[in-house]
């Protein structure tokens, strides 16, 4: 079975599109249906039914689609392995990051890694924690440096770089600012400016206030750090950011309750074999991080 057909039906079967799929090959899209029909043939099967514009993937190719994945990562686990056994520190290392550790914590360490290990070819994918988590759950990333899920999957291998503390903040105009805070409880009675309710953050911080039996008044929501700074400076509400993220525009709320601290970190999946690129640069962040 040959692994550029099975990348093919893989591409279409996840994208729901030849035409999407051509441009993540880097191919035609004649040449993706081309692939797709050898290995219609070679299978004896439809493995997706086209109406119109739709494609979706027929019995067959549901079957077939979680075996063709642990075939291609087999394929690349098994190349990866023998690569690694003449110790080059050399290839392609997919990684994907969110938008604020690759912006705040990332750049002096990509340059030194790049600068001692000039023949990796390094792929980022800027993302949202979340979808980069997801990404190496799925093997299109190798590793993954993100904020750390509060509850990680067992396949999972995590690596805890920073403690990135959460402060609670508002315009310096805010009424928060101009009163006298005695708990969480306040904050509740004014609207809050957080990430989407599907990100790590965001369970941290409705786990904190959940467990006080309080619950939060969101005017709105954004998986963009810098703009909920933006809105907050603006007395659009409160919220709360990493440290590294406050400036002269925003007021530090005080408060007795301690402050919520998330964990980012480095992932990479438990059964994938690490290239020797993705462990130099696990390496190179253990030795230059705080916790």
């Amino acid at each position: 079975m040959d692994s550029h057909n099975l990348s093919a039906f893989v591409s279409v079967a996840e994208l729901a599109s030849f035409s999407l799929a051509a441009e993540q090959l880097h191919l035609t899209q004649p040449a993706v249906s081309k692939r797709i029909a050898n290995l219609e043939e070679q299978l004896n099967c439809r493995l997706f039914d086209r109406i119109g514009r739709k494609v979706a993937l027929t019995e067959a190719g549901q079957t077939l689609l979680p075996r063709a994945r642990r075939i291609l990562q087999e394929i690349d686990d098994s190349c990866r392995l023998l690569g690694n056994l003449g110790g080059s520190v050399s290839g392609r290392l997919t990684l994907a990051t969110s938008h604020h550790i690759s912006l705040h914590r990332l750049p002096p360490m990509l340059r030194r890694y790049r600068n001692q290990y000039p023949e990796v070819e390094l792929e980022i994918d800027f993302t949202e924690s979340e979808l980069a988590y997801e990404a190496v759950l799925q093997g299109h990333a190798e590793l993954a440096i993100i904020t750390m899920a509060p509850a990680p999957h067992p396949q999972i291998e995590s690596c805890t770089l920073w403690l990135d503390r959460l402060r609670y903040v508002v315009a310096t105009d805010h009424p928060l600012a101009q009163q006298q805070i005695s708990g969480l409880a306040d904050l509740t009675r004014y609207r809050a400016i957080l990430p989407g309710p599907a990100t790590f953050t965001r369970q941290l911080v409705e786990q904190r206030f959940s467990e006080a039996g309080l619950n939060l008044d969101v005017a709105m929501s954004t998986n963009y750090l810098d703009t909920i700074r933006m809105m907050v400076s603006i007395g659009f509400g409160w919220s709360l950011l990493p440290e590294t993220l406050i400036d002269s525009s925003l007021t530090e709320i005080p408060l007795e309750a301690a402050p919520i601290t998330r964990p980012l970190g480095c992932i990479h999946h438990r059964e994938r074999t690490l290239s020797n690129a993705a462990k130099a640069l696990i390496y190179e962040l253990q030795q230059q991080c705080d916790t």
